[in-house]
């Protein structure tokens, strides 16, 4: 019999990655004449993997997230990957924004996830839930691409990969 053929579906974020975006906002805020004087702070903290935005009024701060998110997104981080706060009211009239990066998916996402795919009743896979991914297995390479087409379309709310397909 062949061995089985697998893939793992994971929901990782490249931190150097959005590292480097943040200092490209950061340069941007700099040079640009409509946010250059605005007072707009963003702060990353690389080890709680969180972005701190403080800025006058929600415009410039959707307007520093917008920037921000350009930067993400050409530097291949999906936006899903980071999870703003609503605005706080916060000294001097300003407003703060928390934005949570998400990496690793939830025990209760997982046996979610697990659940729709085996709900599908696709032939010969066959799951396995290892900590923070799942491991899909099948015989058939056709079944496994079907799954991850089947991922693909569902929305769970933070970004999907999938990774050690053999």
């Amino acid at each position: 019999m062949a061995k089985d053929a697998s893939f793992d579906v994971v929901s990782e974020v490249d931190f150097q990655e959005v590292d480097n975006a943040w200092q490209q906002t950061l340069k941007e805020l700099r040079q640009r004449y409509d946010l250059k004087d605005s007072g707009a702070v963003l702060d990353y903290d690389k080890q709680k993997h969180e972005f701190s935005l403080t800025a006058p009024s929600d415009f410039i701060a959707a307007q520093v997230k917008d920037v921000l998110g350009s930067k993400l997104v050409r530097r291949e981080v999906d936006l899903k990957a980071v999870k703003w706060s609503a605005p706080v009211p916060s000294s001097g009239g300003s407003v703060r924004l928390m934005g949570a990066l998400v990496s690793g998916i939830d025990e209760d996402l997982i046996r979610k996830i697990n659940k729709e795919i085996k709900a599908q009743k696709f032939s010969k896979i066959k799951t396995q839930i290892e900590g923070e991914k799942i491991r899909v297995f099948s015989p058939s390479r056709d079944e496994l691409q079907a799954v991850i087409a089947f991922l693909k379309e569902q929305d769970y709310g933070i970004p999907l990969q999938f990774t050690n397909y053999r």
